[in-house]
């Protein structure tokens, strides 16, 4: 997935990688430069009262920079709503463009992973 600023400037991309349980993505800027790596926990499924987090490693240290994490809402609300609540953290220094990629990273997981027809209703 490719992220673009106002006037169509590309930020950065987002690339899936396939795994059977284990989500994985990696984070590239506006020079196809891989800044991060994102994993999931294993078969990311948001139940039982359980966030479902997403870390976030700098590439090139391989250091935890950050999280994506998916918050459990309730019983109720997870299983007859579409609605989630999601929570992003990254260092406060990072550039703003990066931000934004982390951001779509965000959707990007969101339409992944969360965004099935619910098979309750």
């Amino acid at each position: 997935m490719k992220i673009y600023a106002p006037r169509g400037q590309l930020i950065g991309s987002v690339h899936e990688h396939f795994d059977f349980c284990t989500p994985t993505y990696s984070v590239f800027d506006a020079m196809e430069q891989e800044v991060f790596k994102i994993t999931g926990d294993t078969c990311a499924i948001a139940c039982c009262g359980n966030d479902v987090n997403f870390m976030v490693l700098s590439s090139a240290t391989g250091e935890t920079v950050g999280r994506i994490q998916k918050q459990w809402t309730g019983m109720v609300r997870e299983v007859f709503t579409d609605a989630d609540n999601f929570s992003v953290t990254f260092p406060m220094d990072l550039d703003v463009k990066m931000k934004g990629v982390l951001l779509g990273a965000l959707f990007l997981i969101d339409f992944v992973h969360f965004e099935r027809p619910n098979p309750f209703c």
